[in-house]
């Protein structure tokens, strides 16, 4: 059964920025002890007041064990810390591939193992996985990042069920479009003379506009901190992009549907084969 704490210890990944930084500053708002990870702690631009940083790397699993150490109790964890990625498949190395899965699952799986015994051992936590609406729509160009947040959403799902007699609660939240400027900060791999050079300038122009117009990270923030508090959380939560409206479309409308109106929506038109 869970418990809820009148003030909760709480452990934001990616919190030197965008929606981590959003994230961390509403928990502290709302009167909540709030950690805080980074790379590099001591060298955050613009930390949030009264948010104590912590160094995480999601590629070196050992620093997550080590977190958790130096934090002790660990009540809420939001783990949102991970990088983009675009391009086409073919001229993406698999080094790459495999760089993304380490930052955006398997770095995330490290440290939700480390919080989980804790938890387990006080039958209080609620963990967050942080993902994005191209788990549920992938686009053309975005294949790996769209396959990185699927993994990342059935980890929480599936193991939602396994961890809740002992009062841990496992989310799953899936932002749309935001406007955090993380195209700035996304690699790309696509070839120099890439026969895919020209649908992906047209997709890679779309997401840019998309981005522009995208939901601001204080309202995917506040959505994000509601989750994580509400009494009896759902498994899944989306916010931004019309997702009531999109994801009522994706159980009605066939998947070839869905496909063709993604691919519109990034600028490519529908081939039927």
């Amino acid at each position: 059964m869970f418990v809820r704490m009148s003030t909760e210890i709480v452990l934001v990944t990616g919190a030197s920025s965008g929606i981590g930084a959003a994230v961390a500053r509403e928990f502290v708002a709302r009167g909540h002890t709030v950690y805080g990870t980074s790379r590099n702690p001591e060298a955050v631009a613009d930390p949030v007041p009264g948010v104590t940083y912590v160094r995480l790397d999601n590629s070196d699993y050992a620093t997550a064990d080590a977190a958790v150490e130096t934090i002790g109790r660990i009540d809420i964890l939001i783990n949102n810390a991970g990088e983009s990625q675009a391009g086409a498949l073919e001229d993406t190395p698999m080094e790459a591939i495999e760089d993304l899965f380490t930052k955006n699952v398997f770095g995330p799986v490290a440290l939700t193992k480390a919080v989980l015994p804790g938890m387990r051992e006080r039958r209080h936590g609620t963990v967050v996985m942080v993902g994005s609406m191209l788990a549920s729509f992938p686009v053309a160009f975005r294949s790996t990042y769209s396959a990185a947040k699927a993994a990342l959403k059935a980890f929480a799902l599936a193991t939602r069920r396994e961890v809740a007699p002992y009062g841990i609660r496992m989310i799953s939240f899936e932002p749309g479009t935001i406007a955090t400027g993380i195209g700035g900060r996304r690699s790309v791999h696509i070839g120099e003379n890439s026969p895919y050079a020209g649908d992906y300038a047209t997709v890679a122009a779309a997401t840019a506009e998309n981005e522009q117009s995208g939901i601001t990270a204080q309202a995917t923030a506040e959505a994000i901190v509601d989750a994580a508090l509400a009494e009896h959380p759902k498994p899944f939560y989306a916010k931004g992009s019309s997702a009531p409206l999109v994801f009522l479309a994706r159980r009605l409308v066939p998947r070839e549907v869905i496909l063709a109106l993604t691919a519109r929506k990034h600028g490519l038109p529908w081939i039927k084969l």
